[in-house]
């Protein structure tokens, strides 16, 4: 399915650092906005019952009540569980069932395995279609394996094998479209746990390798590092999933984004959510936004994080990008590491990060538009004009290894006044 999605593009230049007696009237605005868009719902995890652990979970629930943040509006189903000590540390609507987008390629080659043994070697033709599928979310390979493995017959094998208990193949009328597979996120718990204590070896090291190598740029130029890969340092390992009517996708370099594949996605998507209507009635949505975020965290991959998230119809992928953000990172992920800096949002369409601070460096990516991104440092560059701001100070994002021009950062003053400033 494919990974397609939009994001506001946050605080127009308004906010922005400009004459000081227009940027102590903006003041007001920028702290209303910023409430605006940190308010979320605190939802208490619920200890068992229907989301909880069921026969076969493997898992007790963790005596403390945890407390994961939802942004207002977002719909999430989130189990987080540590193998250590065998708890789940969050639990919320875990049971509840989200069409799967790409998480459902990990059925898509634990299935591609059965039956092969132990020993088996994957062949060359093979691997150029599997690996990609996993690093970078290659949807032609997913197609070409829900055709020649028979579609909805993957689902109903890997329900019995795996004992998924929510897990469901794509609704009637929909039997092609495997990123309508219903999942949820204990049944996404389950195939981690299979994964990683009752797989060939292997097979188990083939699929979490090629997990812990996930592209920052997908193979539809979508920026896949939100969620986990934002919210901890590695060690993590992820697959990720995104379906809905987004705005094509800005991840990596101009010369070597896929700028046609999120549009001839978007088609075929539109067309499916334009004739959901009834059947939409059922279990899983159809329609709205969807971005999930799932793998592993900490050493010895320690602990299973699910979160899957739907989104109200119109929103942005930055939108999406940061509210499941902030969602992971309100979780408790035993053996987790959190990465150092400040988190800001910004502002604008097809914002560069930049090798160093200077517009005449290379371009190393585009953000989600009004993505948040995470300031670890900031030091002076080239001055850069977008009438009638200007600012000479530049922001180092750590996670994508580059600098953003301050005047893209969602403040009111020029110079951030809580990150300091870059040692070289």
């Amino acid at each position: 399915m494919r990974h397609i999605s939009s994001l506001d593009s946050g605080p127009g230049p308004a906010v922005r650092s400009g004459p000081k007696a227009a940027r102590r009237a903006l003041l007001s605005v920028s702290a209303l906005l910023l409430c605006l868009a940190t308010a979320a719902t605190t939802a208490s995890a619920a200890p068992a019952a229907p989301g909880g652990t069921t026969a076969g979970a493997g898992g007790t629930v963790s005596p403390a009540t945890a407390q994961v943040e939802v942004p207002a509006d977002v719909t999430a189903g989130v189990a987080v569980y540590d193998r250590q000590t065998g708890t789940f540390t969050d639990q919320l609507n875990a049971s509840m069932q989200f069409r799967s987008a790409s998480v459902v390629k990990l059925l898509l080659v634990l299935d591609f395995f059965r039956d092969r043994g132990p020993n088996y070697t994957v062949p060359a033709a093979d691997r150029a279609l599997l690996e990609p599928m996993l690093r970078s979310s290659y949807d032609d390979a997913a197609s070409h394996y829900w055709e020649v493995n028979g579609g909805p017959a993957i689902i109903e094998r890997m329900k019995k094998d795996l004992v998924l208990s929510d897990t469901a193949g794509p609704p009637a009328g929909y039997e092609g479209y495997w990123g309508y597979t219903a999942l949820s996120a204990r049944d996404t718990v389950k195939i981690y746990r299979y994964i990683l204590e009752q797989a060939p070896a292997p097979v188990r090291e083939f699929i979490m390798s090629n997990l812990r190598q996930s592209t920052r740029c997908a193979s539809d130029s979508f920026d896949q590092h939100f969620g986990i890969p934002g919210a901890f340092d590695r060690p993590w390992a992820v697959k990720q999933g995104w379906s809905g009517e987004y705005e094509d996708g800005t991840c990596g370099p101009d010369s070597t984004r896929n700028a046609t594949s999120a549009s001839q996605s978007a088609g075929r998507e539109a067309a499916e959510v334009k004739s959901a209507g009834a059947k939409s009635a059922a279990a899983v949505n159809l329609s709205r936004p969807a971005l999930h975020t799932t793998g592993t965290v900490g050493a010895g991959d320690r602990t299973i994080v699910a979160v899957l998230t739907l989104h109200p119809l119109g929103t942005t992928y930055g939108r999406a990008y940061t509210d499941i953000g902030r969602l992971t990172r309100s979780l408790d992920v035993p053996g987790a590491t959190r990465p150092a800096g400040k988190w800001y949002g910004t502002w604008g369409e097809q914002v560069h990060v930049r090798a160093a601070a200077t517009t005449e460096s290379g371009s190393t990516t585009r953000l989600p538009a009004g993505a948040e991104v995470l300031i670890s440092c900031q030091k002076q560059g080239q001055t850069v004009s977008v009438p009638p701001y200007t600012n000479n100070w530049w922001a180092y994002l750590p996670q994508y290894g580059g600098y953003m021009s301050n005047i893209y950062v969602s403040a009111p003053d020029d110079k951030l006044p809580d990150v300091p400033v870059c040692a070289s």
